[in-house]
């Protein structure tokens, strides 16, 4: 019989994981930073994605290979120290062999150090899986993001110069609506994009194909009006652990509010 959590770790499923469910941009909405700030043009997304892409893979990969030493009350400071090493070999590289890219992502690049994609995939994964489901992990979610940066500076580039990979896709007679090249015209790309995903993702459900559905998500998936705490406080709380607590806690209340029954009845009579 297949163990499901192996199935769940293995190298495609990783990937598809990253790309898809749990998509750090259009699904988990993480990264917000350098996603509105540096994909002007598609270039300029891809290359940061594939940037991030690289400290993923490696610091994922280290920080599994050293889960077992790294003690749990330091995590966070050794995390930041395994990342930043991989963020200045990454920016030293670009520095060499792509400087004008380097020159037009300018800060965003030291700051992937603390990119909460990294940090949470370092500590939500990597510090607790093996090294090779941890390295896929880190290639799947790098990915994503690529994807996502990549798609979002191709419409803002496309609407706001007319071109895509600084190639002219569009007619000279055409009008760039300058706002998608400014902050602006970030928000409205993402939120646009995110948009098409739960419309993809609501057809599909009405058309009886659930299992295809569930494959493009979209936040925690959850109804937030009618939540009751059991969409996003589920990520943080072990509720199989509160539920064992509570039932110790009812155990122990059960025989004090009995006692109290017993002795009140003693003295109506």
């Amino acid at each position: 019989m297949s163990n499901p959590k192996k199935k769940a770790d293995s190298p495609w499923n990783r990937l598809v994981n990253g790309l898809f469910k749990e998509n750090p941009t259009f699904v988990l909405m993480l990264g917000m930073c350098p996603t509105l700030a540096v994909t002007t043009s598609a270039m300029n997304g891809l290359g940061m994605g594939l940037a991030t892409t690289a400290v993923l893979m490696m610091s994922n990969l280290i920080i599994s290979l050293l889960r077992k030493v790294i003690p749990n009350r330091v995590r966070i400071p050794a995390f930041i120290v395994i990342i930043a090493t991989f963020v200045t070999v990454v920016q030293f590289l670009m520095e060499a062999y792509l400087p004008d890219i380097n020159a037009a992502l300018g800060i965003y690049i030291p700051l992937i150090v603390v990119n909460c994609i990294i940090l949470g995939r370092a500590e939500a994964y990597a510090y607790s899986n093996p090294p090779i489901p941890s390295f896929f992990d880190g290639l799947g979610m790098g990915l994503g993001f690529s994807f996502a940066l990549t798609c979002i500076g191709a419409v803002r580039e496309l609407l706001g110069a007319g071109k895509i990979f600084d190639t002219m896709v569009l007619p000279k007679s055409y009008v760039p609506i300058n706002i998608f090249v400014l902050a602006p015209g970030a928000f409205f790309v993402l939120a646009a994009l995110t948009a098409l995903q739960n419309y993809i993702r609501i057809r599909l459900k009405k058309a009886g194909k659930a299992d295809k559905a569930a494959k493009i998500q979209s936040g925690c998936n959850e109804d937030c009006m009618n939540c009751k705490e059991e969409g996003c406080s589920k990520r943080f709380y072990d509720t199989k652990k509160d539920a064992k607590t509570d039932a110790k806690t009812d155990a122990k209340a059960k025989p004090e509010a009995e006692k109290k029954e017993e002795k009140k009845g003693g003295e109506e009579k």
